[in-house]
């Protein structure tokens, strides 16, 4: 899932993969603005099948924290 993530922050943002790891703030280091984060997020829903609700997508602030809400999520699922 981290390498999801990171390939589709990079395509989103026009930055380097290389340049993304698990500790890279969203808005802070990659300037991410809401409507990016909103469109990654309906993104992964569709391909995971989860669901992202709104309280926890506020809090959702480095590539990590996102990875592991959707791994935890599809654990959860099944």
């Amino acid at each position: 899932m981290y390498e999801k993530v990171v390939s589709m922050l990079a395509q989103y943002l026009d930055v380097d993969e290389k340049s993304i790891t698990r500790e890279t703030d969203l808005k802070k280091d990659l300037k991410a603005d809401s409507l990016v984060l909103v469109e990654l997020l309906f993104t992964l829903e569709e391909e995971t099948g989860i669901t992202v609700d709104d309280e926890a997508a506020t809090e959702l602030n480095t590539v990590g924290e996102i990875v592991d809400y959707i791994e935890n999520a599809l654990k959860d699922k099944k």
